[in-house]
Protein backbone atom coordinates (compact mmCIF):
# COMPACT_ATOMS: atom_id res chain seq x y z
CA UNK A 1 0.00 0.00 0.00
CA UNK A 2 0.82 3.37 -0.82
CA UNK A 3 0.62 6.50 1.11
CA UNK A 4 0.35 10.23 0.53
CA UNK A 5 3.71 12.03 -0.23
CA UNK A 6 5.80 8.89 -0.76
CA UNK A 7 8.60 9.00 -2.74
CA UNK A 8 9.91 6.46 -4.84
CA UNK A 9 12.56 6.00 -7.45
CA UNK A 10 13.51 3.50 -10.33
CA UNK A 11 17.26 2.23 -9.90
CA UNK A 12 17.36 2.24 -13.35
CA UNK A 13 16.23 4.94 -15.23
CA UNK A 14 16.13 7.30 -12.14
CA UNK A 15 12.65 8.54 -12.42
CA UNK A 16 11.09 9.56 -8.91
CA UNK A 17 7.25 9.20 -8.19
CA UNK A 18 5.59 10.88 -6.15
CA UNK A 19 2.06 9.86 -4.87
CA UNK A 20 -0.75 11.93 -5.06
CA UNK A 21 -3.41 9.39 -4.53
CA UNK A 22 -3.01 5.90 -2.27
CA UNK A 23 -3.32 2.77 -3.50
CA UNK A 24 -2.50 -0.80 -3.09
CA UNK A 25 -0.18 -1.49 -6.37
CA UNK A 26 3.32 -1.81 -6.22
CA UNK A 27 4.80 0.58 -8.39
CA UNK A 28 6.61 -0.66 -11.54
CA UNK A 29 9.32 1.11 -13.61
CA UNK A 30 12.24 -0.34 -16.13
CA UNK A 31 10.54 -3.65 -15.65
CA UNK A 32 11.14 -3.54 -11.63
CA UNK A 33 9.83 -2.55 -8.17
CA UNK A 34 10.63 1.03 -7.59
CA UNK A 35 12.34 1.48 -4.56
CA UNK A 36 10.43 3.71 -1.45
CA UNK A 37 12.96 6.54 -0.64
CA UNK A 38 13.35 6.54 3.20
CA UNK A 39 13.51 10.20 4.67
CA UNK A 40 16.72 11.04 6.80
CA UNK A 41 16.87 13.10 9.65
CA UNK A 42 19.81 15.25 9.72
CA UNK A 43 21.33 16.87 12.95
CA UNK A 44 20.83 20.69 12.94
CA UNK A 45 24.62 21.06 12.36
CA UNK A 46 23.66 19.33 8.91
CA UNK A 47 23.52 20.84 5.71
CA UNK A 48 20.45 18.69 5.10
CA UNK A 49 18.66 20.17 7.88
CA UNK A 50 16.29 23.24 7.40
CA UNK A 51 16.75 26.62 8.41
CA UNK A 52 13.63 28.61 9.18
CA UNK A 53 13.47 32.68 9.13
CA UNK A 54 9.49 34.04 9.90
CA UNK A 55 9.56 37.08 7.29
CA UNK A 56 5.99 37.87 8.50
CA UNK A 57 3.07 35.50 10.36
CA UNK A 58 2.77 33.51 7.27
CA UNK A 59 5.56 34.07 5.16
CA UNK A 60 8.88 31.88 5.79
CA UNK A 61 11.91 31.48 4.26
CA UNK A 62 13.41 28.08 4.29
CA UNK A 63 17.06 27.82 3.40
CA UNK A 64 19.91 25.59 3.29
CA UNK A 65 23.91 26.03 4.33
CA UNK A 66 24.61 23.07 1.72
CA UNK A 67 27.04 23.25 -1.68
CA UNK A 68 24.64 23.95 -4.70
CA UNK A 69 27.66 22.80 -7.19
CA UNK A 70 27.34 20.82 -10.21
CA UNK A 71 28.53 17.58 -8.23
CA UNK A 72 26.83 18.11 -5.28
CA UNK A 73 23.31 20.06 -4.93
CA UNK A 74 19.59 20.08 -3.55
CA UNK A 75 17.42 19.16 -6.55
CA UNK A 76 14.35 20.36 -4.88
CA UNK A 77 12.83 21.49 -1.28
CA UNK A 78 9.43 20.40 -0.60
CA UNK A 79 7.29 22.21 2.00
CA UNK A 80 4.39 20.14 3.79
CA UNK A 81 1.54 20.55 6.26
CA UNK A 82 0.99 18.41 8.66
CA UNK A 83 -2.15 17.45 8.04
CA UNK A 84 -0.75 17.24 3.81
CA UNK A 85 -3.69 19.34 2.59
CA UNK A 86 -0.31 22.15 1.71
CA UNK A 87 2.48 21.31 -0.37
CA UNK A 88 5.03 23.52 -2.25
CA UNK A 89 8.13 21.76 -4.01
CA UNK A 90 10.92 24.13 -5.83
CA UNK A 91 13.03 22.65 -7.99
CA UNK A 92 16.89 23.45 -7.67
CA UNK A 93 19.81 23.25 -10.07
CA UNK A 94 23.32 24.22 -9.31
CA UNK A 95 24.72 27.32 -8.24
CA UNK A 96 20.54 28.32 -7.65
CA UNK A 97 20.40 29.75 -3.85
CA UNK A 98 19.08 26.70 -1.10
CA UNK A 99 16.38 28.04 -0.65
CA UNK A 100 12.17 28.32 -0.65
CA UNK A 101 10.40 31.54 0.50
CA UNK A 102 5.94 30.63 1.32
CA UNK A 103 3.50 31.58 2.82
CA UNK A 104 1.50 29.33 4.71
CA UNK A 105 -1.08 29.84 7.68
CA UNK A 106 -1.03 25.77 8.76
CA UNK A 107 -1.06 26.33 11.97
CA UNK A 108 -0.90 22.94 12.81
CA UNK A 109 2.86 22.82 11.50
CA UNK A 110 4.74 21.50 8.88
CA UNK A 111 7.35 19.45 7.59
CA UNK A 112 10.23 20.21 5.49
CA UNK A 113 11.86 17.65 2.26
CA UNK A 114 14.35 18.15 -0.11
CA UNK A 115 15.87 15.82 -2.01
CA UNK A 116 20.40 16.21 -2.36
CA UNK A 117 21.67 14.30 -5.52
CA UNK A 118 24.34 12.56 -3.39
CA UNK A 119 22.35 12.19 0.11
CA UNK A 120 18.79 11.41 -1.34
CA UNK A 121 15.80 12.27 0.68
CA UNK A 122 16.11 14.27 3.64
CA UNK A 123 13.50 15.75 5.82
CA UNK A 124 13.04 18.27 9.30
CA UNK A 125 10.24 17.67 11.00
CA UNK A 126 7.87 19.44 13.81
CA UNK A 127 8.39 23.00 12.62
CA UNK A 128 5.94 25.17 14.07
CA UNK A 129 3.99 27.53 11.72
CA UNK A 130 4.39 30.11 14.68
Amino acid sequence: MTHLTELFKCNICTNIVEITHEGVGSLICCNEAMKLLEEHYPTKEDAHFAQIEHIDEITKKIYFNHPMTQEHFIEFIEIISLDKKYIKRKHLKPNDKAELIFKCDCKEGFYIRNYCNIHLLNATKDMEAR
